[in-house]
């Protein structure tokens, strides 16, 4: 998002570098935007910044190397470095690595962060007052926003760590959460990404809690959420692409998938199955209920036939056999998912999962992901190439500059599209005018495994 500041002598400014999920990335959003209220300008590289912040992922072991990859880049770019972000609860880990760090703090800690800077690079002055009102520094295009709507996560699953470095649930006020949705859709946003830990869970930990919103009562709860976020407008009545992200399977999930028919919702569920044997899934801690959630995918692709559905799954976990691992290929093939996501198992210090039996050879783990990727690719194919020829609406990513021949490219994404982690509609044609942000309608002429090409209908 643009802005537009006062010159200030001797402004002190800062860098951020903002790794691993969506959540924190809003994280990022929030501390770079109290900042800059407290004076900081913000630096686009290493060389003007008075210091950097590198807000760290610590999920996985490869995620914690590159989270120490990029504390060392900053540190060698720029010399003064502050460290926040989940990987931040192990500062002793990182201050072995790097003692030059300035300060360590953890996940979601942002007075400690800000508190930091203040100690390392004080302002020039105190908070000031500008002319022209300050927008929300968002990191992401200003088209689309992600909407963090809890903290933390009531799940034990033995392969993650995320309550040890999050916490518990907490979930966010639901008139908190609209009015920044409303913000946010007041200053260009299109399309809202809803995230969380666990977004179905939203509210369990205040018991659904209601507040007034626009002088009506309104539920704490994932289904009265989205139903107001998808009565937003854009303009001419347009309601936002309201896409939900992390949601776990619950009963009380089938009521949103009437509001994707009506039109209140993007027809998208991600959704982390993980695994599908009833033997894996116990061993992760997950609900072991295959059966039931292959009737209900397809109960909501009768009533919304138009529905996506994203999901994640994990090779090689401990005790996995060719059995467990063929089980998932058969329920895959049976559950024809859209977009699809696979991990190879990777140990996480303080895992339960580092304990158990058996652990799969990382050989077998290569040729498993292999195996899987081939199955969902060819589903992805199958699935994208049934769409050549109709006409469906994309939401327009990026508008390139006119190559050696004078083309103009530009590139969006369908409904069935998550920004960064699915794929994406290459347009054929740029109509004048068009920019980044707009919602047009695409008409289809081929596909491949991940993406669409096609023609905007003028």
């Amino acid at each position: 998002m643009s802005t537009t500041t006062t010159a200030i002598p001797d402004q002190k400014k800062v860098g951020m570098v903002s790794l691993g999920c969506p959540k924190a990335l809003v994280d990022s959003e929030r501390i770079l935007t109290r900042l800059r209220a407290d004076g900081y300008a913000m630096s686009p590289d290493y060389a003007g910044a008075d210091v950097v912040l590198v807000n760290t992922c610590g999920f996985l072991d490869s995620a914690k190397e590159e989270s120490l990859q990029a504390i060392g880049e900053a540190i060698a770019e720029n010399g003064r470095v502050i460290v926040t972000g989940c990987m931040g609860e192990e500062a002793d880990a990182i201050r072995a690595a790097h003692p030059q760090v300035l300060a360590v703090t953890g996940a979601h800690q942002y007075e400690q962060v800000v508190d930091a800077v203040h100690t390392h690079a004080p302002p020039s002055q105190g908070p000031y007052v500008d002319l022209i009102p300050q927008p929300d520094i968002k990191l992401t295009p200003r088209h689309y926003s992600y909407l963090k709507i809890s903290e933390g996560c009531n799940h034990s699953c033995a392969f993650c760590i995320i309550p040890d470095l999050r916490g518990k649930l907490a979930s966010r006020r639901i008139d908190a959460v609209l009015r920044e949705a409303e913000k946010l859709v007041a200053a260009g946003t299109k399309e809202l990404l809803v995230i969380s830990q666990d977004t179905s869970a939203y509210g369990v930990d205040t018991r659904h809690e209601e507040r007034l919103w626009k002088g009506n009562p309104v539920r704490a709860h994932m289904t009265d959420l989205a139903r107001e976020l998808g009565q937003l407008d854009i303009g001419g009545g347009t309601p936002p692409w309201v896409r939900l992200h992390y949601v776990y399977p619950y009963p009380h999930v089938d009521a949103v998938i009437p509001l994707m028919a009506e039109g209140l919702l993007t027809p998208y569920l991600d959704i982390p199955f993980q695994h599908a044997s009833p033997k894996v899934l116990r061993a992760m801690r997950r609900p072991a209920n295959e059966a039931k959630v292959l009737e209900r995918l397809k109960g909501w692709r009768e009533i919304c036939p138009e529905i996506a559905i994203r999901s994640s799954f994990v090779v090689g976990f401990p005790g996995e056999t060719e059995d467990d691992f063929k089980y998932l290929l058969d329920w895959l093939e049976e559950a024809q998912l859209d977009r699809v996501g696979a991990f190879r198992f990777e140990p996480v210090e303080g895992a339960r999962a580092n304990a158990l039996p058996d652990p799969v050879p990382e050989e077998i783990k290569e040729e498993r992901y292999a195996r899987v990727m081939e199955v969902t690719e060819r589903i992805s194919a199958a699935k994208l190439a049934a769409k050549v020829g109709r006409n469906i609406p994309v939401i327009i990513d990026e508008v390139g500059e006119p190559d050696e021949d004078g083309d103009v490219g530009a590139t969006g994404r369908s409904e069935a599209d998550a920004p960064e982690i699915d794929g994406a509609v290459y347009l054929r044609n740029v109509p004048q005018g068009l920019a980044q942000g707009d919602i047009v309608t695409v008409s289809i002429e081929d596909s491949d495994a991940h993406d669409l090409f096609g023609v905007v209908i003028e």
